[in-house]
């Protein structure tokens, strides 16, 4: 992968042969540590969602990033939760697929858009929740304005994908369907 300096990208990655990344609540919130430690060094997060067997990030790389600083950062961020759960599951081998993905939303600000719904809708497409606000997991609760979370740069997202200050507002609009079809073709 390689990022440019102020970018908007969808990185994703989820278990080899789809198997769990995440066993317990813990496993989630260490995770999220391991973002806020490594990754948001080199870019602002807008949003995230942590799944039973994937993640997703919509990120903003800064300004005069390093060469494969953000690749370094979530090298570092994968090799050492696998090496975690691998202790803790008393198993060995790779826990993620290989090639964390990265696409490029430069250019296409109706494209970030979707993939910001897209990301926080997941829970809800799997069957795990009933609304995006109930995933713990996930950025959505901090857009709905029902938890504090730092980690995302909401000024930033709102500034850049026109998303709603209002929390019931950010709700109504995310909650709505995106088309698989559609979907398919820009993710």
């Amino acid at each position: 992968m390689e990022f440019r300096s102020n970018t908007l990208y969808h990185v994703y990655n989820r278990g080899n042969n789809a198997q769990k990344i995440f066993f317990n609540y813990g496993n989630y919130i260490y995770f999220l540590k391991k973002i806020n430690d490594h990754l948001l060094k080199h870019c602002d997060l807008l949003a995230y969602c942590l799944m039973p067997n994937h993640f997703h990030f919509l990120i903003a790389s800064k300004e005069n990033i390093q060469d494969n600083s953000i690749n370094k950062a979530i090298q570092i961020i994968l090799s050492s939760y696998s090496q975690a759960i691998n202790k803790q599951e008393n198993r060995t081998g790779s826990l993620f697929q290989q090639h964390t993905k990265a696409k490029s939303l430069e250019n296409n600000t109706q494209h970030a858009e979707i993939c910001f719904h897209y990301i926080h809708q997941n829970p809800l497409r799997a069957g795990l929740v009933s609304a995006i606000e109930n995933w713990e997991f996930s950025s959505a609760k901090s857009y709905a304005l029902t938890r504090n979370d730092k980690m995302c740069n909401l000024e930033k997202a709102r500034l850049l994908l026109n998303i709603p200050e209002n929390g019931s507002e950010f709700l109504k609009l995310s909650n709505q369907v995106i088309e698989k079809e559609y979907l398919d073709k820009i993710l």
